[in-house]
């Protein structure tokens, strides 16, 4: 790592030699490939952009003049020329650097959400901010996938980049054709058809040599062939993606060659209002087993080998194949089933249902607001769309959910995959808000399965309801060992733990020598978080508490069961790993008041701050949201009701205090 170990800042890059510059590709990509082996992480697609990210950052003065990547998973180089290489062991670790930019870090990082198909807007924004402030020398680079610019808000904000005609703004265009998977839809062609200009280009001007050393009637000729060279392109290549929107437009530029990178970059930057640089890269590029990688070239991986690019380790099954599997099982028996992705059919498992019954699998891009509305019309024609996202990419369709499918009626399934506390990536990738935000759309269903068996049920019984929309949702990683039940309830609660409390009819093995004077606690558990409910009841118990602990399996609506064992003990307590505003802890309670049960209730939950990355457990502990956490909790509560010594101030910061 000789001329990597150089590079401290951008500027250390403007005196390296044309071969240093070739030779700093290299060791950066052997510098990726060995840390995201290491840690795991996105490396497809930092591999495709090393050539891409040197020439931005020696033609580009950051931080005054702002880069903003989209989703900024492929950031990594970025952060390597800015002074953080030394980092890297750190990466998307509790406390380390994160697979995002991040404000926090440095100052060349403008922005942290890794939600796709921003950056545009963020663009058009600050240069608004620039040319009010008088500062017109700023330019801003927004470099955005192929992948993102399926999403609208790219369009919505291209609109108005285009009307900023003095507006210094350059789009960088990284087209490797692929978002996770090949990028899909009209623009996926079109960019394929643009890559095609450079024939165009080199014909023009070879021929421009050739006349102009003819003399007078050779200039002429070239003049002549000029005028028509835009209309042969107008007639093959489909140009108005861009230049109708009156934005200058170049390229395709070769995306691994610095020079014509450089080149390319150096007239954005003196051109006098937006312009978009399309640049074709190849993900995964120098790293055979990530070029080798079918699926997804690599874009994002787990700790592995970095000789072979195999992972390490045995890994357990998850809670996305086994969706994958169940859904494909349920489109066998009922022809009704359709599937709808957003440009994640792998990552969410639907790739199997699409291979299985490619008639009724619809990629839509990243979009997942379309999605949301089109699943609306495939319902309204009939069939039962099933609609698999991230929990956290569910934010953007809440519109859609609320105006166009749940006010209709209309049956389409929900499943959102890396529900909870999903950890090593970080503050928008946790899927905490999904509980918050659908429950309070009016009508709707939400089951969260506690391991793999409630899983396949709850699957099954949600794509069952023809009268309404529902919801299921998992977390990330592998299945927990199955919790079984120790009886259901008539309404479909599951009593994992029993107490006194109970119906004695429905507990014929109920303890005989529990303290009747001992306090009792209902525990009311959420989806995978009933592990950790039972891990405490346990002990709690030993420590002379009365605990029942209940699994709703349908978290939303409430229950009846539910409020009629809270009237029965001392304490309720509700476990979730959402934010704790507007969750499940709170349906509850407002359950209660309106039924006028007085018992006191305290949640447990994500409390409302963003989360910094680390593993979903450590998130858990750090919260006070795991076991030991829970009986910290519990025990300083009871005393607050007037159970056993004064009350003292809980020591867990993800409950009520």
């Amino acid at each position: 790592m000789e001329i990597l170990n150089r590079i401290h800042a951008p500027a250390d890059l403007r005196t390296l030699s044309d071969l240093e510059l070739e030779g700093l590709v290299v060791e950066i990509r052997d510098f990726l490939v060995e840390k995201v082996s290491a840690t795991g992480g996105h490396l497809g697609p930092n591999l495709g952009v090393i050539e891409l990210t040197i020439a931005l950052h020696r033609v580009f003065d950051s931080p005054d003049d702002p880069m903003i990547f989209d989703t900024s998973h492929q950031s990594y180089v970025h952060k390597i020329l800015t002074g953080r290489a030394d980092r890297f062991d750190s990466l998307r670790q509790k406390g380390g650097l994160s697979g995002y930019t991040s404000r926090s870090e440095s100052e060349h990082d403008w922005t942290e959400s890794s939600h796709a198909s921003a950056s545009l807007s963020y663009a058009d924004g600050l240069a608004k901010a620039f040319e009010i402030t008088g500062q017109t020398d700023r330019t801003v680079v927004a470099v955005v996938g192929d992948g993102a610019l399926t999403g609208g808000m790219c369009w919505e904000a291209l609109n108005n980049i285009a009307a900023g005609y003095d507006r210094r703004v350059v789009i960088v265009v990284n087209d490797n054709g692929r978002s996770y998977s090949p990028t899909i839809g009209g623009l996926a062609e079109n960019l394929a058809s643009l890559r095609m200009q450079p024939f165009y280009d080199r014909v023009m001007e070879q021929g421009k040599t050739t006349l102009n050393s003819m003399g007078w009637v050779g200039r002429r000729t070239f003049e002549a062939l000029r005028t028509v060279k835009e209309s042969v392109r107008h007639s093959v290549i489909p140009s108005e993606m861009f230049p109708e929107l009156g934005m200058k437009y170049i390229g395709p530029v070769d995306g691994h060659d610095l020079e014509s990178l450089e080149n390319a970059f150096r007239y954005a930057r003196e051109h006098q209002g937006p312009i978009i640089v399309h640049c074709v890269t190849e993900k995964g590029r120098g790293y055979a087993p990530a070029e080798n990688n079918v699926a997804d070239l690599m874009h994002s991986t787990g700790v592995m080998d970095p000789a072979t690019g195999l992972a390490v380790g045995v890994s357990a099954p998850g809670w996305t194949g086994l969706f994958a599997r169940d859904l494909v099982e349920i489109g066998a028996e009922r022809d009704d089933i359709v599937a709808i992705t957003a440009a994640m059919a792998g990552p969410t498992g639907l790739a199997r249902f699409g291979e299985a019954y490619p008639d009724r699998f619809f990629d839509v891009g990243i979009a997942e607001q379309h999605a949301l509305t089109s699943a609306a019309g495939l319902a309204l024609g009939g069939l039962h769309p099933v609609v698999a996202v991230y929990s956290t990419f569910l934010n953007r369709a809440f519109d859609q959910l609320l105006m166009d499918v749940a006010l209709l009626g209309l049956p389409v399934t929900l499943v959102l995959d890396r529900a909870g506390v999903t950890g090593s990536d970080g503050a928008s990738h946790n899927g905490v808000w999904d509980m918050v935000v659908t429950g309070i759309v009016p009508g709707i269903r939400v089951a969260a399965p506690r391991d793999g068996r409630q899983l396949s049920e709850l699957l099954r019984e949600a794509t069952d309801i023809d009268d309404g929309p529902t919801v299921v949702r998992f977390p990330k990683g592998p299945l927990p060992d199955e919790l079984t039940a120790a009886f259901t309830l008539g309404d479909g609660v599951d009593v994992l733990v029993y107490s006194d409390c109970v119906d004695p009819e429905a507990d014929p093995n109920a303890a005989e020598n529990d303290d009747p004077a001992a306090p009792s606690v209902l525990i009311v558990s959420v989806g995978a978080m009933a592990h950790t409910a039972v891990a405490a009841a346990t002990e709690l118990r030993e420590r002379g508490v009365d605990v029942t602990v209940v699994d709703p399996r349908w978290v939303i609506p409430v229950a009846p069961s539910i409020l009629a064992l809270a009237a029965d003990h001392d304490l309720v307590v509700t476990l979730e790993d959402g934010v704790i505003h507007g969750g499940i802890g709170s349906l509850i309670s407002e359950a209660l008041g309106a039924s006028e049960i007085d018992t006191p209730l305290r949640r447990l939950a994500v409390p409302e701050r963003f989360l910094e990355h680390a593993s979903r457990g450590e998130i858990l502990r750090e919260l006070g949201l795991d076991a030991d956490g829970v009986v910290v909790q519990v025990e300083s509560w009871l005393r607050t009701i007037g159970f056993g010594e004064s009350p003292v101030e809980p020591e867990a910061p993800g409950g009520d205090a």
